[in-house]
């Protein structure tokens, strides 16, 4: 039969067991030391004592007198007993140099011999020592008695080595007492400390607590999401490789004790992270990247902290934003097979009536206004993914009203551009660029919605067709892509708030494209510009190096 497996003390239990030994070990260990030191300091006491009245016996003026008379015991029996009586030790005997007492408690005892050493003080010397006399064991001192420099008697007082003992019985008492107490007091207070640890860990043993640790930090490394926790004090307590890496905060950069105003985000998410009330799935902007923001006060009685986890959005905002394009592309294909339909239709009905001419005259002139833009790009940009985006954003702006037409200095020699610049980048700016501008060319208004109803009409202050313009041009240090428009324009005192996610002249929801191509613009190391078009609307210019790889490039074709 397989005995259950126990489960090890928890670790609140085991630091109560080490904690209870311990106080019992250091009351134990000063108990004895107290004891020690107690039963030294009690007979050096007792000896300072018999000393003192040994030695103001031995000076004593009477004393010599008395030593001088016939009888000395007559005089020096209730003298040396009223000494005794006064200091509270057990025997004062004063003797001849012979050793024959003349005192004694014991009155019986007087004029017989002395029990114990007196050569030292028949040298005239003070000394101590413990010997066993009439009365037991005792801690006696002897001292000369002189006349003048003539030694004539000695004077022995002492205590016994019980009554010494029964002092240090009383004071061990009370010593036991307070130890017992301290004992006590350690043992609850233990106890409630560890009951609090027990509470806080769980009832989880060190093992646990250990593997809960890995764990832990497996976790934080393994997940994708970032995870950023706040204290009290808005400071950061933790936080994990793909947080870091989301936020753009180095691996060189101590974050942890740092606030969140401290890591120079940009406002909207610093407010987001600072928040006192939870958000859910707010999008946000950092230099590089699209994240989504969801936060979570911890709370429990007070604010404790925050909780908040960072989501990646970069990759599904582009390609929401290639989806949308060639669900413009989809549009404008089908609004253009419905007019080249209609276009036919006409040219057969010409043919029917006759009017061959007319026909030829009429495929032609459609034929032509197709083509022009179609080779105007083609033979300026032969980056094959810009060429396809502006052919495809012409039809849409087509279809809305509004002519887009590729300026006469655009060049982009094929192989020009770099590997390392991503094609998604450029579709990002151009795309997002040329969505704005046609906008604002159908509207006037300023920057609109890819969405808006086409209208017809002038924009800006040109006269004629709303028009866009797009320049598109390589050298050996940049690319350089500049998108203008003949709609409204932007004020002075917007021209700061355009690139915030968010701002947009449609309402909330919208505003994102801009930020999107500034941030992507700072990921390659470029800039973004705004100024007024000579049309009178917006103007942006978008300055992306390209460095000595596009020198090669072009080294290498003029050698071809």
């Amino acid at each position: 039969m397989r005995l259950p497996r126990t489960r090890p003390r928890s670790l609140a239990g085991q630091l109560f067991a080490m904690q209870v030994v311990l106080i019992a070990a250091v009351v134990a260990g000063c108990a004895v030391f107290a004891y020690v030191s107690g039963s030294a300091q009690a007979e050096q006491t007792a000896t300072r004592q018999v000393r003192a009245a040994a030695v103001a016996v031995a000076d004593s003026p009477s004393v010599r007198e008395a030593i001088l008379t016939p009888d000395p015991s007559a005089v020096l029996q209730p003298y040396a007993e009223q000494v005794r009586r006064d200091t509270g030790i057990a025997f004062v005997t004063i003797m001849d140099t012979e050793r024959v007492r003349w005192t004694h408690p014991d009155a019986s005892l007087i004029g017989e011999t002395f029990l114990g050493h007196t050569e030292e003080a028949l040298r005239g010397e003070t000394f101590t020592e413990t010997y066993t006399g009439t009365l037991g064991p005792s801690i006696r001192v002897v001292t000369p008695v002189r006349d003048g420099k003539e030694i004539i008697g000695l004077v022995s007082a002492g205590i016994t080595v019980d009554r010494v003992s029964s002092q240090v019985r009383e004071q061990l008492g009370a010593l036991a007492l307070a130890a017992g107490g301290a004992l006590a007091l350690g043992g609850i207070g233990t106890y409630v400390i560890n009951a609090r640890l027990r509470r806080h860990t769980h009832g989880m043993n060190a093992a646990e607590l250990s593997r809960l640790h890995d764990y832990h930090q497996a976790t934080l490394h393994a997940v994708r999401e970032g995870l950023l926790m706040l204290d009290g004090q808005r400071r950061i307590a933790l936080i994990n490789d793909a947080g870091r890496e989301l936020l753009g905060i180095t691996p060189e950069t101590e974050a942890l004790g740092r606030t969140v105003d401290e890591l120079a985000l940009p406002a909207p998410l610093t407010g987001a992270l600072l928040a006192s009330e939870a958000r859910v799935d707010e999008l946000h902007l950092t230099a590089d990247r699209v994240v989504v923001v969801n936060t979570r006060p911890v709370v429990g009685g007070e604010r404790r902290g925050t909780v908040v986890t960072l989501r990646d959005h970069t990759e599904l905002q582009a390609l929401s934003g290639e989806l949308d394009s060639e669900r413009g592309f989809t549009q404008a294909l089908r609004s253009q097979a419905h007019e080249a339909a209609n276009r036919l239709h006409t040219v057969v009905s010409l043919i029917e009536l006759g009017r061959v001419e007319e026909a030829v005259d009429f495929a032609t002139a459609e034929l032509e206004l197709a083509q022009v833009l179609t080779d105007r790009v083609v033979g300026a940009v032969e980056e094959p993914v810009l060429a396809a985006l502006l052919l495809g954003k012409a039809a849409q702006a087509n279809e809305r009203g509004v002519e887009l037409e590729l300026a006469e200095d655009s060049l982009i020699d094929d192989g020009a551009l770099p590997s390392s610049l991503a094609q998604r980048d450029l579709v990002t700016i151009l795309g997002n660029l040329i969505d704005n501008a046609v906008d604002a060319a159908s509207e006037g208004d300023g920057l609109g919605s890819a969405g808006a109803v086409p209208t017809q009409r002038t924009g800006g202050t040109g006269a004629g067709r709303a028009r866009v313009t797009v320049t598109a041009l390589a050298d050996d240090r940049e690319l350089l892509l500049r998108v203008s428009d003949t709609g409204a324009g932007i004020g002075p005192e917007e021209a700061d708030e355009v690139f915030r996610r968010g701002w947009s002249t449609h309402g909330a929801g919208r505003g994102l494209g801009l930020a999107l191509v500034r941030q992507a613009a700072h990921r390659n190391g470029g800039s973004v510009e705004l100024d007024r078009a000579p049309e009178g609307g917006a103007r942006f210019t978008v300055r992306l190096p390209l460095g000595d790889r596009t020198t090669a490039a072009h080294k290498k074709q003029v050698t071809a």
